[in-house]
């Protein structure tokens, strides 16, 4: 998969900007606050839709303005698909509208025409963050990869969410509906769980050869789909807690408290393991990320890599670039271009908005 061309016009700091991106590596170079982050950030909202370090939509469009819009060709398998996405805000609300080849859709049907694996500072906190973290990088996995998933998701998230209200309530809350919104979870839950036990398991092989790769035999890195509902299964375990969540009144049951292990040796990473084990496992876990969405859609995601050089040392930097080194395209930003991509690369100049090649 390849951008070939990149439109922004009023998108955070840059008024306007047309730029075609090469294949292979294409690395951005600049100060801070010049734009760098934006720019990824942009070509990220063309595969998922939303923005992955946006608090507020509106923070999204360019001051002194009502709306923004990302726009962009990109070469897939199928051949070459035009995609927009528009960000208008109004005195009490901020809204996105989609289309891709011209024509409007809705957002599951604009998420994952483009696919991107990001990796941002952010994303090291994968290991000692909390479980909230590692269900969402599953999720932006595999909603990119499947509609179905998307809808799903979407689905149980609204269906979650009153139910809780529900059990929140200043009153006891009403059996009957409590009861029908559990029949509404059944499906979508089991539906959920079941994608992302695959996936995972898929992802559990790939990380386990590239961390042994980098760090020897000696230790052992281990991925662990564990889902909140245990060996019982969703639907079993919705039915075997009515009561104790009536009595709690909070849910305590489905694939929203589900989580994703990470064990050194058999011990919890977060726990046992040490500040250079723990990096080493979130650069294996992204690169296996990587592989197993390219394997699945047969057609690699674009790679975008936000300052992450800064954050690992040289070692470690380049056993990552390297094991992502047969990517068909890579977005990499850093202040200063990097002696090891001084030759053989893309390299562009941002400042103040302005993008220029170097």
């Amino acid at each position: 998969m390849l951008l070939e061309r990149l439109r922004l016009a009023n998108f955070r700091n840059y008024e306007s900007l047309d730029v075609e991106p090469a294949p292979g590596l294409n690395v951005f170079v600049g100060p801070n606050a010049q734009g760098k982050s934006n720019l990824l950030e942009a070509i990220a909202m063309l595969a998922t839709g939303k923005s992955f370090r946006a608090h507020r939509e509106a923070e999204l469009i360019r001051e002194g303005n009502d709306r923004g819009e990302i726009a962009g060709d990109a070469r897939v398998r199928a051949g070459t698909i035009r995609l927009r996405c528009a960000i208008v805000r109004s005195a009490n609300t901020t809204r996105k509208s989609f289309d891709v080849n011209g024509a409007a859709v809705g957002f599951a049907r604009f998420l994952g025409k483009a696919r991107v694996v990001t990796f941002v500072p952010a994303d090291l906190q994968l290991v000692a963050g909390g479980p909230a973290l590692r269900r969402s990088f599953l999720n932006v996995a595999l909603a990119q990869e499947s509609g179905t998933y998307y809808r799903h998701l979407a689905r149980y998230q609204k269906v979650i969410a009153q139910k809780a209200a529900l059990l929140r309530g200043a009153i006891a809350p009403d059996r009957d509906l409590f009861l029908a919104y559990n029949d509404e979870l059944r499906a979508p839950g089991e539906a959920i769980v079941a994608a992302r036990a695959a996936f995972v398991a898929e992802l559990a092989v790939a990380t386990e050869a590239i961390y042994a790769r980098w760090r020897g035999a000696h230790e052992r890195f281990a991925v662990r789909y564990a889902p909140n509902s245990g060996e019982r299964g969703f639907a079993a375990a919705l039915d075997a807690e009515v009561e104790s969540e009536l009595r709690r009144r909070q849910t305590l049951v489905g694939p929203h408290r589900d989580e994703l292990r990470l064990e050194i040796d058999g011990r919890s990473l977060a726990a046992y393991g040490s500040q250079g084990q723990q990096r080493t496992a979130v650069l294996a876990l992204k690169v296996a990320e990587y592989e197993v969405m390219r394997t699945r859609a047969g057609d690699a995601p674009i790679l975008l890599l936000d300052d992450v050089l800064s954050e690992l040392d040289d070692e470690r930097a380049a056993g990552f670039l390297g094991a992502v080194g047969d990517y068909e395209q890579a977005f990499l930003t850093t202040t200063a271009l990097p002696v090891q991509f001084a030759s053989g690369v893309h390299a562009w100049s941002i400042r103040a908005a302005t993008v220029r090649p170097l």
